[in-house]
């Protein structure tokens, strides 16, 4: 029977997530499973992988073939590495203090990055809040301006309007004296 370590969809449409399971390649690929072994939520940033390393690890030494995506999980996971060193220690290449060095090293390393991610876009995010408070503000003291500039405008009528009245007003009562 030949095993495979693959991804099996579930969520709604267009907000998918998957389940890395174990499965007889003959299965469907929502079917039957022989064990789960994590999931994967490609919806978040950065995309959210929850796995059980060693079960992974241990269904790789067996002979499991993992299938594009999945391999690139276990990849980003380090399983693949750890498979990887494991095959060093067993052919004598490496110890297993160096293997477990290299490994932390780049567990480590991988973290790192993760970390800087996380921190790019929550310092992106709070950039365009404060872009958008910005510009929100200056769109605000604009129109504060024009409403102002319209006061103003409709006063100096309105005192024009006054004035031309008392205008008037003044020189009715000299033209109905001299009739």
């Amino acid at each position: 029977m030949a095993v495979k370590i693959r991804l099996q969809r579930h969520g709604k449409k267009n907000f998918a997530f998957f389940h890395i399971v174990v499965a007889d390649t003959r299965a469907p690929r929502d079917g039957r499973y022989i064990e789960q072994i994590g999931s994967y939520n490609p919806n978040t940033n950065p995309a959210t992988i929850v796995l059980n390393s060693e079960r992974a690890l241990a269904w790789l030494n067996v002979g499991a073939e993992p299938t594009l995506t999945a391999r690139r999980i276990l990849s980003y996971e380090g399983v693949m590495l750890k498979k990887h060193l494991q095959g060093g220690v067993a052919k004598g290449a490496l110890t297993q203090e160096q293997a477990d060095a290299k490994y932390t090293a780049w567990m480590n390393q991988r973290d790192s990055k993760i970390n800087a991610k996380k921190e790019g876009l929550t310092k992106d995010a709070a950039a365009k809040a404060k872009a958008a408070t910005e510009a929100e503000a200056k769109v605000n003291q604009e129109r504060a301006e024009a409403i102002a500039k319209k006061k103003a405008e409709a006063e100096e009528a309105a005192r024009a309007a006054a004035e031309a009245a008392a205008a008037e007003a003044a020189e009715a009562p000299a033209e109905a004296v001299e009739a």
